[in-house]
């Protein structure tokens, strides 16, 4: 186990069930805790996506509340990051986007940061759309775009345009691009353009090539995000050098797709001979 500050977390090993997220909020702070004292901030998500009845959506949005209270009450340095579909968009996407703005007012009125998560092509225009409203409220955002897309580049300005800091990711969902070399070479391409003009953004990758050629830039506009589960020992090196660095900390019980899409990763990467950073 881990002990930081008197808080206690188990590790998150591969071959391990709680690898990928955690059992509830209580153990995200937890977690949140022990990250912070290391200088890593955490994205708190509180898992329930794809839900498809009104009574799910409550759920969700009651445990992204929760989660905003508790970050505020326990002074985390952490944000909020919801999906669209959690929402309800699967349901009702006006419904959906109007309960993001709700979520985003609570988190802007305690000081929490909001960030916004990316799903398949089908959900992309109408989470851009949902990010550009909270944008238009005055209500900071960050949001997650899929460098594998060819609208991509379209998106990127358009939100920048809005004020709103983008993440770059490759993206775990249906892409244009099939080819991974094209999409790291999209994702240089996008992230080489932001570094160029001083805007800040998150590069969301554990590409061993990616990191080295952002870590070569000047710090100072670009944070490193990673997720729960994976290059634990990168997090610290690149935190202790000074970078900016924050850990995806998915929480709940609804987490089939997730760790469905973390396994594919770790596979996809396994079938071309590569491994994320360690």
């Amino acid at each position: 186990m881990v002990s930081c500050g008197g808080d206690t977390v188990l590790p998150t090993t591969p071959g391990r069930a709680d690898r990928w997220t955690l059992p509830d909020l209580d153990a995200a702070v937890r977690r949140c805790r022990v990250q912070n004292a290391r200088g890593i901030r955490c994205i708190l998500a509180a898992l329930g996506e794809y839900a498809r009845s009104e009574r799910q959506v409550g759920v969700n949005l009651e445990h992204s509340a929760a989660a905003v209270a508790a970050i505020d009450e326990h002074a985390l340095d952490a944000s909020l990051t919801v999906k669209m579909t959690a929402l309800g968009a699967l349901i009702d996407r006006d419904a959906a986007r109007d309960f993001l703005l709700r979520l985003c007012g609570e988190a802007r009125a305690r000081g929490i940061g909001f960030e916004v998560e990316m799903e398949g092509r089908g959900l992309v225009e109408t989470t851009v759309d949902a990010a550009v409203s909270c944008a238009r409220q005055g209500l900071p955002v960050t949001l997650a775009l899929q460098t594998s897309l060819d609208r991509t580049p379209g998106d990127l300005e358009r939100i920048i345009s809005h004020g709103i800091r983008p993440r770059l990711v490759k993206g775990a969902y249906g892409r244009d691009a099939a080819d991974l070399v094209e999409v790291r070479r999209r994702f240089r391409a996008l992230a080489a353009g932001l570094l160029d003009r001083g805007v800040p953004f998150s590069a969301g990758t554990h590409d061993p090539d990616l990191i080295a050629w952002l870590v070569d830039r000047p710090a100072g506009t670009v944070e490193f995000g990673f997720l729960m589960g994976l290059a634990d020992e990168t997090k610290l090196r690149l935190a202790t050098e000074g970078r900016a660095v924050a850990e995806y900390v998915p929480f709940g019980e609804r987490a089939v797709a997730y760790v469905a899409r973390r396994e594919a990763y770790l596979a996809g990467l396994a079938a071309e001979g590569r491994a994320p950073v360690p």
